[in-house]
């Protein structure tokens, strides 16, 4: 992959969308929620704090995530999905 993010950035790749209702109903392409669920590929360096040191990150590559419905930048790059979010936006880190 050819993005980097910078500072307290973190890049997902976002799973798909559920394609049927827990009780079975099939979905149209409209009615799918946006997944809230994704797995890191890329970690900035982190935030400075007020004495210039960096305050590191708290998520790492392959980790999975939950993050904001609203949240992020979705970007295309090489044919692929991605969402840019700052590390603010990412709610749990699913164990």
């Amino acid at each position: 992959m050819n993005l980097m993010p910078l500072s307290d950035r973190v890049i997902v790749k976002q799973e798909e969308a559920e394609e049927k209702t827990a009780s079975g109903i099939i979905l149209t392409s409209g009615s799918k929620e946006k997944p809230q669920r994704g797995k890191v590929v890329a970690v900035g360096e982190g935030k400075r704090n007020d004495k210039g040191e960096l305050d590191p990150m708290p998520v790492k590559k392959n980790d999975t995530v939950i993050y904001g419905k609203y949240g992020g930048q979705e970007v295309t790059v090489d044919g692929e999905d991605y969402i840019i979010l700052r590390v603010d936006d990412i709610y749990a880190i699913v164990k």
